[in-house]
């Protein structure tokens, strides 16, 4: 396994990058939940885990990596919540599939839908593209699901 993982965080944003073995995906959480601690964002630990997990996941199974393109995630706190980003070399956009009820995959981008506020494909300096995603803080008396706690 070749894991390419350089930090660079500023108070607002923390940019690592990764080879596209699965492995990558648990250090990226583990990455991410430090940031949420740090920035008092622990709120959106579950949804976000699960948001950067899937768009990990898919740019590891179908971007083109190699030593000089590697998976880059960015993590950015902003006054609502967080932004996540994953920018891969590959060219093909992501799409959001109806999974079949006995498939075991299919299902990321749809997840990535109803746990985030809104996602989108952006393109990005160099080949490729970035997928970002972004999530708000729960308002006050609501749970991370948005209903009122009782």
């Amino acid at each position: 396994m070749r894991v390419n993982r350089q930090r660079n965080q500023t108070d607002d944003a923390v940019v690592l990058r990764w080879s596209s073995h699965p492995r990558c995906v648990a250090l990226a959480r583990l990455e991410l939940r430090k940031a949420l601690a740090d920035w008092g964002l622990a709120a959106l630990e579950d949804s976000a885990l699960l948001v950067l997990s899937e768009l990990l996941t898919n740019a590891g199974r179908h971007a083109q990596v190699v030593p000089e393109q590697t998976i880059e995630t960015h993590y950015f706190r902003g006054p609502a919540g967080l932004r996540i980003e994953v920018h891969d070399a590959s060219p093909e956009l992501p799409r959001r599939r109806t999974p079949e009820a006995d498939a075991s995959d299919g299902r990321g981008l749809v997840l990535v839908s109803a746990l985030a506020d809104e996602w989108g494909v952006a393109e990005r300096c160099g080949p490729g593209k970035m997928v970002w995603a972004a999530l708000s803080l729960p308002a006050k008396g609501e749970g991370e699901d948005g209903r009122e706690r009782g």
